[in-house]
């Protein structure tokens, strides 16, 4: 049987989107973020972040810090018995850098579809948390249950969504939101 996944957008769903977050010591987690991915984990759900990084192909940073920053959240994570099953992220920019037309920037759904095929993830029975429109857009053309959280951009970014469209204020409801509706 195929795994259950939720995806999960990195800055503004899981830390303070301040720009380009690419050191420990800028990251600063949304409250509830950890116990969430805690939840979600004991639930049976894969853990899997989708993440543009735009800040690769501005040259702010390269993905060897981006790596750095990701395994030090898994450090901090495993302290609390969870982990992050997978980190997934287009480093491709419309504007900048030698590939600006890819299938990874989200709204596309391409890391979705990556993630899928490396953890064999039933995407009918998964789930996307995210902050921006192009999160939810990214889950609804990869054919998974899409939520949109306030933090972040999703307050600006609600009157993008459909009218049937679902939008909470963190991540807490949102994991709330999935675990109560698979229960």
């Amino acid at each position: 049987m195929a795994n259950s996944a939720i995806f999960l957008d990195r800055d503004g769903t899981l830390n303070i989107d301040k720009g380009y977050v690419y050191r420990i010591e800028d990251w600063e987690w949304i409250p509830g973020a950890i116990d969430s991915i805690v939840r979600l984990k004991k639930s049976g759900y894969l853990v899997i972040v989708i993440t543009n990084q735009a800040g690769i192909a501005r040259g702010y940073y390269n993905e060897a810090d981006m790596n750095i920053l990701h395994a030090r959240i898994n450090a901090e994570l495993k302290d609390y018995g969870a982990v992050i099953d997978g980190f997934y992220h287009c480093p491709h920019h419309p504007e900048f850098g030698a590939v600006q037309l890819c299938n990874c920037r989200k709204p596309m759904p391409g890391l979705i579809y990556a993630a899928s095929q490396n953890f064999d993830i039933d995407l009918g029975r998964s789930w996307l948390i995210g902050d921006k429109a192009s999160d939810v857009q990214a889950g609804i053309a990869a054919g998974v249950k899409s939520i949109l959280v306030s933090t972040g951009y999703g307050k600006n970014d609600r009157a993008l969504l459909t009218s049937d469209g679902i939008c909470v204020a963190d991540i807490k409801a949102a994991s709330n939101f999935i675990i109560s509706w698979v229960e």
